[in-house]
């Protein structure tokens, strides 16, 4: 599983750091959203484009069900990627934050179901590497990805911003943890992670100041 380079590998010495975003959905959640509860934040990717960022969105197959339009735009966006997060964002192993889990023989299934959304949605930019949801995992949650052909890629940086109000906090705690080749997690999820654009705002600048220039997983990787 991938987290960061390690220390003295030629991408580590550069200042380069990698900003991804879990556009999480679970499979259930259907019925929240036509009550009006939005899971997306096309304030976050309009932000992200404005500023310039490059970007990797761990993007989950409900959540491209449910708003296919930015899925296909955030995936024909040069500075943009779409990597895995699963279909259903159900757990890949237990106990995971309460979610429901997945059988074993069904999750490169539910990863290729995601892959599947995405072509559905016209998504063009959409890359090999998947992320557990909720970040959990096990020996046999690594061996059944073997099938579906990706490289699953978790982080090393937490933004703490899921259910967060303070953007100030989350921004500092970014800040607080980036070193060079780090890679961030966050989220695109406008109610479960509110302060993330503001947060955004922040981080952004304060990191090219010191330097940093942003990338995407797949150019993180390469290195």
């Amino acid at each position: 599983v991938y987290t960061r380079r390690a220390a003295g590998s030629p991408r580590s010495a550069e200042k380069v750091v990698a900003l991804t975003f879990d556009a999480d959905m679970t499979a259930d959640q259907g019925p929240r959203a036509a009550r009006g509860e939005r899971f997306d934040n096309p304030e976050l990717i309009a932000t992200l484009r404005r500023l310039k960022v490059d970007a990797t969105v761990f993007m989950t197959g409900r959540w491209a069900e449910e708003y296919p339009d930015q899925a296909r735009s955030i995936g024909g966006d040069p500075l943009f990627e779409i990597a895995n997060h699963s279909y259903s964002h159900y757990a890949f192993a237990s106990p995971c934050y309460g979610l429901p889990t997945v059988a074993g023989p069904d999750m490169a299934a539910d990863v290729r179901r995601a892959f599947d959304a995405f072509r559905d949605a016209g998504a063009v930019n959409v890359v090999p590497y998947f992320r557990f949801p909720g970040g959990c995992y096990d020996d046999a949650a690594l061996r059944s990805l073997g099938p579906a052909g990706v490289t699953a890629v978790q982080w090393d940086v937490v933004g703490g911003d899921a259910f967060a109000k303070d953007a100030d906090a989350v921004a500092e705690q970014v800040l607080g943890g980036v070193r060079p080749g780090s890679l961030v997690v966050l989220h695109c999820t406008r109610s479960a992670a509110p302060a993330t654009e503001r947060a955004i705002r922040r981080i952004v600048p304060e990191l090219r100041a010191r330097g940093y220039r942003f990338v995407k997983v797949s150019e993180l990787m390469r290195g």
